[in-house]
């Protein structure tokens, strides 16, 4: 599996579509995140929270989502009401699920309730922490996830947000304290940050605005697939 995902934010049904028709024709890329903003807990709000009508008769028809022969899907789930929306996006086919840690009163009874549903083998599940919160908030639960997704932008949400640099001294610090523990980072990931993010721990990277603005995004996602292959994975 690809370290480095390429990342959607999809603004409709249509757009979803356009981008991973794009990504598609890239054969190297075999994941794929979908960012899901509720307009709540991050803004503005992304499809299908702007025409929720749309995911339901999708749920109800039976579809799943396009290319599933190519891609494995992960969803991150930017959103107060996360665990009924997993169970929207596993019905589509999607097999990775990642919960924002702020999102939920009770972080426990949110996760316990989707595996309970859906059990560790065949979906994995990851906790993601904001700029400010304190590492407390993810640590009591590692046990219960397959990875830590560092967001490394201030405001979540939208892509094209600029890196904050202060996520390397936090990523660097839980890598030393739980150094089995995958990290993730979403967010503001370019080629000129992104070594120094494998360099202070991160095992993988999701990458939007980098890809999808630029002039050729499967030149652009071969630069990253060769930086990968520069640290032997």
């Amino acid at each position: 599996m690809n370290i480095v995902a390429p990342a959607v934010l999809p603004s409709s049904r249509e757009d979803l579509a356009e981008k991973l028709t794009l990504f598609a024709r890239i054969p190297q890329i075999s994941r794929v995140q979908i960012d899901v903003v509720d307009g709540r807990f991050a803004t503005p709000p992304s499809w299908p929270y702007s025409a929720l009508q749309e995911l339901n008769v999708m749920v109800e028809r039976g579809d799943m989502l396009p290319h599933l022969e190519r891609f494995e899907y992960e969803i991150d789930l930017m959103c107060l009401d996360a665990p009924r929306a997993a169970d929207a996006w596993l019905s589509l086919g999607a097999s990775r699920l990642t919960f924002h840690a702020e999102s939920a009163v009770d972080v426990s009874q949110m996760l316990s309730s989707v595996q309970a549903r859906y059990g560790r083998e065949i979906v994995s599940y990851g906790l993601a922490l904001n700029l400010e919160s304190s590492l407390t908030l993810v640590e009591p639960y590692l046990g219960d996830v397959d990875y830590v997704q560092f967001m490394g932008i201030a405001r979540i949400g939208r892509q094209g947000q600029p890196f904050d640099r202060r996520v390397l001294d936090r990523v660097r610090a839980f890598h030393d304290r739980h150094p089995e523990v995958p990290i993730q980072i979403d967010g503001g990931v370019s080629l000129q940050n992104a070594s120094t993010l494998f360099a202070v721990g991160v095992s993988d990277v999701i990458v939007g605005s980098a890809i999808l603005r630029a002039q050729d995004p499967a030149a652009a996602f071969a630069a990253f697939g060769a930086l990968q292959n520069s640290f032997g994975v």
